[in-house]
């Protein structure tokens, strides 16, 4: 094969497909994690509103990076664990550095075809770790401070009710 005839069909190639469509992906494994574990979590679209995924910490999941055309993905991930405040996170998609490359490697077609289709112009965060807050109204454990009478305080006094 002459050099011409491999070149041309090099660049045909390049100018038929899309960087990021080559090199990344449009589904992404993300980890999800918490401290303590085992909590619940829930994950929905924040476009659409519907609740994709649920599951417990740890788990490993794979996302949609993409929404749409030259639309990223965003979900919003809500924790509950009993005994702890709930909780809420977003996992927002950015742009994928190899959806640059286009303008040197892909073409005209990866840039604003192939690309924003497939979703591969965009990725996402690998993992997601919260900590949970305890819920301290939900304790089972009080406080008892013991006081000799002369620490109460004076307005509180007139309150106190003898025991023994």
């Amino acid at each position: 094969m002459n050099k011409f005839l491999k070149v041309s069909i090099l660049a045909a190639t390049m100018a038929s497909v899309g960087c990021a469509s080559i090199i990344s992906d449009s589904n992404y494994p993300v980890t999800i994690n918490s401290s303590p574990d085992d909590a619940d979590f829930a994950i929905t679209n924040t476009e659409t509103g519907m609740t994709i995924m649920k599951g417990q910490t740890p788990d490993t999941l794979t996302l949609k990076a993409g929404n749409g055309f030259f639309d990223g993905a965003t979900y919003s991930v809500q924790f509950e664990k009993e005994g702890y405040d709930g909780q809420s996170f977003l996992i927002d998609s950015k742009l994928d550095g190899w959806y640059v490359a286009n303008i040197l490697f892909g073409g005209v077609l990866g840039l604003l075809i192939i690309d924003p289709a497939t979703g591969a112009m965009w990725k996402l965060q690998e993992s997601l770790s919260v900590s949970l807050n305890r819920d301290e109204s939900q304790s089972s454990e009080k406080d008892l401070t013991f006081m000799t009478i002369e620490e109460v305080p004076e307005h509180l006094r007139d309150d106190m009710v003898r025991i023994n």
